[in-house]
């Protein structure tokens, strides 16, 4: 790599530390709001509804193709983040009593 596309490589990868900082914030955010709605679930059960799930990744795959990002990309990272706050739900539930 010449020492030119080398620097340019380096500003890139500022750029992307940077947007993953922002996204870190956004995960947070997100974080929060998982955990209000987890507080008004009663039972363990209620925790997957497929059908929401099914209707998010849907509209994400209309945004991405309107927003001209491969849906695959997007399929992968939702499919993921749902999954994982799944899990989170899961771990951080309390009955009611």
């Amino acid at each position: 790599m010449s020492p030119l596309n080398r620097k340019k490589l380096g500003k890139i990868r500022s750029d992307l530390d940077r947007l993953d900082n922002s996204l870190i914030k956004i995960i947070k955010k997100r974080t929060k709001l998982v955990e209000k709605v987890l507080a008004l679930k009663d039972k363990k059960n209620q925790i997957v509804d497929k059908k929401r799930i099914k209707k998010i990744l849907k509209n994400i795959r209309i945004k991405s193709i309107k927003n001209n990002i491969d849906p695959k990309i997007t399929n992968k990272i939702w499919n993921n983040m749902i999954l994982a706050y799944i899990d989170y739900e899961k771990r951080n539930f309390k009955k009611k009593k």
